[in-house]
């Protein structure tokens, strides 16, 4: 069954799609029929642990089970073999308007901006500064409407006690006020986008309080420096004042939790700062120490996306030690596209640059490609484009999931899946049965299998810095460079790596999705140009 994606924010009850400008609006009697399954789909089990790990600027390509050759995955890859893997998940180009989608269950391209602030607000705090910074931030973002509900909202409404470990989940600074709105029982991490790109922080936030690590000394919570220069590599590994990793607090953290709660029901959100850089890493992983095929840095790197599949495993190996294993779902995805952290003169650059040639990409008549770019891991998968892009390098990511109890092994799913219908699905798995707003849709049934057919996208919708972009059920893709008045159009299932712009060819379609993007963009495609919409918000 296909519903139009949104073109306005509409109500939204888990798996319907109604309140658009233009399109089928459900009937009264199918919301509750929904609700009624839904209350059903609850009952009928005990309620499912989640953990939703979410990886940061983790390219497709890194994955094992997707081709990577030299960074072997194999718990991410069991995940895959024990669950449902999904091949077209759509998430967005970079990580705050991720991040933002994710838990509210919207697109980014809307009129109404997400209130998003700059980061740098934790810097220098202390704790007779906090309550004063926390009051600035506050006071420069729109209040939140009682309305809007969020995906630790929806969990805790169900009785789940909930928890956040890692990177910020909102914006570039957030507070405990907004924390606690977001409905977070529990927090351990970063408040500051611009602190969490260093893993040896002096102090993380737990529950609105300080906590001090006193062997991390370092202002920046040691942040390295890029590119790789000789100097860069020995500000690396020097260690005067990096004592604790933050990973380590968080895994910590994260499974202590699980022990602390496995008699109660319990939602995980694992933002990770893994494998996001400037690398940081505490030592080479042995599979890499010998490898003369790598770079220092990059041997580097591949231990980070390393220590992130241990941590996979590690997660799921207590799952097992306590017996939660059947009726916990573990959700694998990541916030957006691959990143180059690794980059050194003469091997692979930044700003992007042919190799072959030395022209920059430019993401039009000069696409981006690992081969010609000189990266050694091929992190995009041999698609077009990184993020920041609306190629299908920014922001096609993976999405696996594992339940026991519920999925059969080795699913691989072509159904379009944006990042915000994770909100809805785990409405529905959870039993959450208030309306609330949302662009996504429930994809609950293509989990279990049952055989009862999902409401699916018409399309998704995505922002960017050169503009939106939208791809649609039947694998169609339109992709916009505004400041060029460009609408490039491509057919994915014949034409992955976006090389053949066929809006020549088809103009009518090109002429009906365009319709669509204006509609999806509430009227006007500068809404999906991130660069001029995003809010900003400066923090004194």
């Amino acid at each position: 069954m296909s519903v139009k994606s949104c073109s306005i924010k509409r109500k939204g009850c888990l798996r319907e799609s109604i309140g658009r400008k233009s399109g089928t609006r459900l009937s009264i009697l199918l919301v509750l029929l929904i609700l009624v399954s839904v209350t059903k789909v609850a009952a009928q089990s005990e309620r499912p642990n989640i953990i939703l790990i979410y990886a940061d600027d983790l390219g497709i390509g890194l994955l094992g089970h997707e081709g990577q050759k030299i960074i072997s995955t194999p718990n991410i890859d069991q995940l895959a073999r024990d669950g449902i893997r999904f091949q077209r998940s759509y998430a967005n180009m970079l990580c705050a308007p991720a991040r933002a989608s994710l838990i509210t269950g919207l697109h980014d391209a809307h009129a109404d901006p997400f209130p998003i602030s700059n980061a740098g607000a934790y810097v220098r705090a202390e704790e007779s500064t906090l309550s004063a910074i926390e009051k600035s931030v506050n006071e420069k973002l729109p209040e939140v409407s009682k309305d809007q509900v969020f995906m630790g909202q929806v969990a805790q409404g169900m009785g789940y006690k909930t928890a956040q470990f890692g990177k910020l989940e909102w914006g570039f600074s957030t507070t405990h006020q907004q924390l606690v709105r977001h409905g977070w029982d529990y927090y351990l991490g970063y408040l500051d986008h611009g602190r969490a790109h260093g893993f040896y922080p002096p102090f993380l936030f737990e529950n609105g309080k300080m906590v001090h690590y006193d062997g991390n000394t370092l202002l920046n919570a040691g942040k390295s420096i890029e590119p790789e220069t000789e100097a860069s590599y020995k500000e690396r590994w020097d260690k005067n004042g990096k004592e604790t990793y933050s990973q380590d607090i968080f895994m910590q953290g994260l499974l202590g939790f699980i022990e602390s709660n496995k008699e109660n029901p319990f939602f995980i959100y694992f933002p990770t700062q893994l494998p996001h850089g400037p690398v940081s890493i505490p030592e080479i992983h042995p599979d890499f120490a010998n490898n003369d095929r790598l770079s220092s840095i990059e041997k580097e790197y591949a231990s980070m996306v390393k220590m992130l599949d241990d941590n996979v495993g590690q997660i799921v190996e207590k799952l097992r030690e306590l017996n939660l294993e059947e009726n916990t779902l573990v959700i694998f995805t990541s916030d957006n596209g691959h990143e180059i952290y690794y980059s050194k003169e003469g091997r692979i650059e930044k700003p992007y640059t042919n190799i072959q040639t030395g022209e920059r990409f430019d993401d039009h008549t000069n696409k981006y490609y690992s081969e010609l770019a000189g990266d050694v891991f091929d992190g995009n998968g041999g698609q077009a484009g990184m993020k920041r892009s609306n190629l299908e390098g920014g922001i096609r990511v993976p999405l696996i999931i594992k339940w026991p109890e519920k999925i059969g092994k080795g699913a691989v799913s072509q159904r379009l899946t944006a990042n915000y219908d994770l909100l809805p699905t785990i409405a529905e798995i959870t039993g959450y049965s208030k309306p609330f707003e949302s662009d996504g849709l429930s994809f609950y049934n293509e989990l279990v299998g049952e055989g009862k057919e999902d409401f699916q996208h018409d399309f998704v919708v995505y922002s960017s810095f050169t503009g939106p972009t939208l791809i649609t059920q039947d694998g169609w893709k339109l992709r916009t460079i505004l400041s060029k008045n460009v609408f490039e159009l491509f057919f994915l299932p014949e034409d992955l790596k976006e090389e053949n712009d066929l809006s020549a060819l088809h103009p009518d379609k090109l002429a009906a999705l365009k319709t669509a993007l204006l509609e999806a963009c509430d009227g006007d495609y500068q809404n999906g140009l991130y660069s001029t919409r995003t809010s900003q918000i400066k923090l004194n």
